[in-house]
């Protein structure tokens, strides 16, 4: 590419980020990094009543999580600040004016009042009331009064906006990266609102000033903002400026049913739909992927693939692989369905690629976080990687390892009902105790002699595996659950394995 690439992400501080705007956010950060070019955040909070604290760092914290940081932001001057529009209010107020002077622009001076009656006479006649070419200059503002009118109006600090003119019988021809040639009908376009008598630029005009002036070479943006492209275009050339190359990312829809994946969809079928935790001022709390447990690289690669393909069969991609491989042609053009299980089934995957002492790293995190600081157990790496191993394969979250193997940490105060009936039979209790005498005898408490001595001992007096299998297991487990026996055992350590077995002879006696 001859230009330097530069590519922004531009939210609106109303809320916390939806996972369709992480998804935006990611395919600018892979553009931007494929082409060695820049990814900028700018906050478009000229919508002051819809601003929400907190929102912004949300946004900048989600990124930082999921490892796609921002080259300039609000706290990282690249030389094109400042960063949030409500801090830029001066600039744009020059640009309005200068749409004035060329005529591609106009005052306009109707209320709400005024354009409330136009509207409720247009649906009495079953007509769309749109302020454009077919009415403008019989309605109240500078193309329909003189020049002397519009000067007293303004003396007298009348409100007004400004509008853009839209041009008459032309057809615009516009490229979209993923979409291809868009003709549009000039005619079918409204006057948009671009500023106000209150010093605030409209999305539109901010947007298009904003982009320029900070070199955007590319805006890559969700589907929703499809129907503003004629407009942006067209301001682009009433203010004598290149236009960007311009891409517009597919929807990402329902899991279930049609429609656009939306909040409301995530709590009602059990997943989130935020990349981390949102808590309201009211103090209504929604769930993130990271407070639930999920792999910031799991979460980067489901949302990379929702929409784009690589044209290989590939699934699993690091993100350096995605910069290497993305390209923007190679979008879809058509929504991509969320599926909450497939988001799962990376995680699982990202599981079982971690190292047995990272995961180690974040189960003791995990313990120290949200388990009872009382329970019993040697809080040491050695043995939490040994865990680790052995439940990894069936875990797709840190916090598995507690669900399946909190019996390494804690001695069970119960043993399965259903199983307790098969496994408990006359003479168990005698079994148990030679089973004690066994691994007393075992000096080097590992897996091999302690399965040697109890597997030797069960051959030679003829008796069935499960008699002792099964009771041993319930002695140390308290249901029909885990890994080998022995694997149990020996992580537990013989004083602990005794305890529990003596503690089952006495439930049975």
């Amino acid at each position: 590419m001859s230009k330097k690439v530069r590519v922004r992400f531009a939210p609106s501080p109303t809320g916390p980020l939806h996972i369709g705007g992480v998804r935006t956010a990611l395919f600018n950060y892979l553009f931007a990094k494929k082409h060695g070019g820049d990814f900028v955040l700018r906050i478009e909070d000229t919508d002051q009543n819809r601003y929400v604290e907190g929102a912004e760092e949300y946004i900048i914290d989600a990124m930082n999580w999921l490892n796609i940081p921002f080259d300039e932001s609000p706290n990282k001057d690249g030389g094109f600040g400042p960063y949030r529009q409500s801090e830029r209010k001066d600039i744009y107020k020059k640009y309005a004016d200068q749409l004035i002077a060329s005529g591609n622009a106009y005052y306009a001076f109707d209320t709400a009042e005024e354009l409330g009656i136009l509207r409720k006479e247009y649906e009495a006649e079953k007509r769309t009331f749109i302020y454009n070419w077919h009415n403008r200059e019989d309605l109240n503002n500078s193309l329909s009064l003189s020049s002397e009118e519009v000067s007293k109006k303004l003396e007298a600090d009348e409100n007004y906006v400004i509008r853009f003119k839209s041009p008459t019988n032309e057809t615009l021809l516009l490229n979209d990266i993923i979409r291809g040639e868009i003709k549009i009908d000039t005619n079918v376009l409204d006057d948009k609102v671009l500023f106000k008598s209150d010093g605030m630029p409209t999305y539109h005009l901010a947007n298009i000033v904003d982009d320029h002036l900070m070199k955007i070479s590319h805006v890559i943006r969700g589907e929703e903002w499809l129907p503003s492209l004629s407009l942006h275009v067209l301001l682009y050339k009433a203010l004598g400026w290149e236009s960007p190359e311009f891409a517009h990312l597919p929807l990402i829809m329902k899991p279930i049913g049609k429609g656009k994946l939306s909040k409301r969809d995530g709590d009602k079928m059990g997943f989130p739909v935020f990349p981390t935790q949102w808590k309201t001022v009211d103090g209504e709390t929604f769930s993130g992927y990271r407070e639930d447990g999920y792999f910031p690289e799991a979460v980067i690669n489901m949302l990379a693939l929702l929409g784009w393909n690589p044209g290989t069969e590939q699934e699993m991609f690091s993100l350096e692989e995605l910069v290497e491989s993305f390209d923007l042609s190679r979008v879809n053009k058509a929504g991509a369905k969320f599926d909450p299980e497939k988001t799962k089934w990376f995680q699982q995957k990202y599981m079982q690629e971690k190292s047995d002492s990272e995961l180690a790293v974040l189960f003791k995190d995990y313990l120290n976080r949200w388990c009872d600081s009382d329970l019993r157990w040697e809080n040491n790496e050695e043995r939490l990687v040994k865990i680790v191993s052995l439940l990894k394969e069936r875990a797709t979250f840190v916090s598995d390892f507690w669900e399946q193997g909190n019996f390494f940490f804690v001695a069970p105060d119960s043993y399965d009902e259903k199983a307790s009936k098969k496994a408990f039979k006359e003479g168990t209790s005698e079994i148990l105790k030679k089973v004690i005498e066994l691994l007393n005898e075992v000096d080097d408490f590992s897996v091999k002699n302690i399965s040697d001595k109890v597997k030797t001992w069960i051959t030679s007096e003829e008796i069935g595996f499960g008699k002792v299998m099964m009771p041993l297991r319930l002695a140390l487990v308290g249901a029909m659950k885990g890994p080998d026996v022995f694997e149990i055992a020996a992580v537990l350590g013989k004083e602990e394995a005794v305890s529990r077995i003596n503690k089952v002879i006495g439930f049975l006696s």
